[in-house]
């Protein structure tokens, strides 16, 4: 096997991706280039007695168009969400499926959920306590679990080895791309799947998201003097990683390869994140990754637009990268896609991925006045040209969990 420092290599051999901006890679890659905006009035419930009326919905996904398996148009809709995702991620890794008995052990599936299946939780409480019926839909518990979305993805695809969904609020893709890249890397499998998937937008969890008081009623403006809050959103974001030799013998496509990880927690509060924490987990992506930050050409930032988490991720990226800060790309493509809790940075590693791929950095849309405290390079309104060889996606969530990925070009 093919090794570096005496490890094997992880390559990326497909992506899949739900979004706001559109239904796999080619709708969502486009819209980030273009600068689309995804965040609109909410439709799909009722927002009459919220001050929060805006989301990342996602505006074109039909189950019965988006899905072949019969038991994923029955569950809830972030297992949909994944099924999609994972579909396109397949699809393009141009994997024979199932996968045959002699691989299915050396398989992975790893896709979380920040709160997995809330809205069918939502649904049956208002079935039980306002409209007072006396059961629930018999499906109920298995829509809701967490873990529901790695099944459904594992027995349409035969993967019998390490199957699970992971729980770390906002860093939950990451954290699980991560853990399916370790398990690849130290010969657990050869093959996996891994993301996270989230579709909670619903009336309750808008209410709870709005108490907090971290919800912007305007639009999500990363960096900016004028921003004041995040818009959640929904989505999914997937990808296919594989051994590189595995991945060279079957004849698949290379995308990218999966070069660090590196993951931290704050250890200090729930809501307010930490500069050492951030700044220690992409220390330890670079040196997983051997690379040093000079290395780095473009940062897909955690950017969520809450004034503590944008200046603190700038000063984390300042203290890491010294000098070399003010030579990095930047950009916060929540800014188009919105929020998409779990889900994000699955679907931001989607666009490292193509960031690497395209040589190209999307921008970070609205940012017409940026914080003076928010100094480094992120590529305000338009995306730009520029040779990207590797890309870091950022993910801090809630609860101080930092989860930082590294990719690079593939291997010569």
């Amino acid at each position: 096997m093919t090794k570096t420092n005496g490890r094997r290599r992880v390559v990326v051999t497909g992506h899949g991706v739900v979004t706001p901006l559109g239904t796999g890679v080619e709708k969502f890659w486009s819209g980030l280039k273009a600068g689309k905006v995804g965040i609109r009035e909410v439709e799909s419930f009722d927002t009459q007695d919220l001050y929060i009326t805006i989301a990342g919905e996602v505006p074109d996904f039909d189950p019965k168009v988006h899905l072949k398996s019969r038991p994923l148009m029955l569950a809830d809709k972030y297992s949909q969400y994944a099924g999609c995702a994972a579909a396109e991620a397949v699809e393009m890794s141009k994997l024979e499926t199932p996968i045959s008995d002699k691989e299915a052990y050396r398989s992975a599936c790893v896709i979380g959920s920040g709160v997995g299946g809330l809205t069918t939780l939502e649904f049956s409480y208002k079935m039980l306590f306002q409209e007072n019926k006396r059961a629930t839909h018999p499906l109920t518990l298995l829509k809701a679990i967490g873990s529901s979305a790695s099944a459904h993805v594992s027995i349409e695809y035969g993967i019998k080895g390490p199957t699970y969904g992971l729980v770390s609020a906002c860093s939950t893709a990451s954290h699980s791309i991560g853990n399916v890249y370790r398990m690849i890397r130290e010969g657990l499998v050869d093959l996996g799947i891994g993301g996270a998937a989230e579709a909670s937008l619903n009336w309750g969890a808008t209410r709870a998201w709005q108490a907090m008081r971290v919800l912007s009623p305007d639009g999500l403006f990363p960096f900016s003097k004028n921003r004041n809050g995040t818009v959640l959103a929904e989505g999914a974001g997937i990808l296919m990683l594989e051994e590189y030799e595995h991945a060279k013998e079957r004849g698949a496509p290379i995308l990218a390869e999966l070069k660090g990880y590196g993951m931290t927690a704050d250890a200090a509060d729930m809501v307010n994140p930490s500069i050492d924490g951030a700044s220690a987990a992409i220390e330890m992506a670079l040196a997983d990754s051997d690379l040093s930050p000079s290395d780095i050409d473009y940062i897909n930032a955690h950017g969520t637009a809450t004034a503590v988490n944008d200046l603190n991720e700038t000063r984390a990226i300042k203290r890491v990268f010294g000098n070399a800060a003010n030579n990095v790309s930047i950009s916060s493509t929540k800014s188009m896609h919105g929020h998409c809790l779990g889900a994000g940075g699955g679907i931001e590693a989607v666009a490292a991925v193509k960031a690497i791929g395209e040589n190209y950095v999307p921008p970070t849309a609205g940012l017409t006045d940026p914080d003076p405290e928010c100094d480094l390079d992120y590529t305000p309104i338009h995306g730009k040209d520029r040779e990207v060889n590797y890309a870091m996606s950022n993910s801090f969530a809630f609860g101080g969990l930092n989860a930082v990925l590294i990719f690079g070009p593939p291997p010569a």
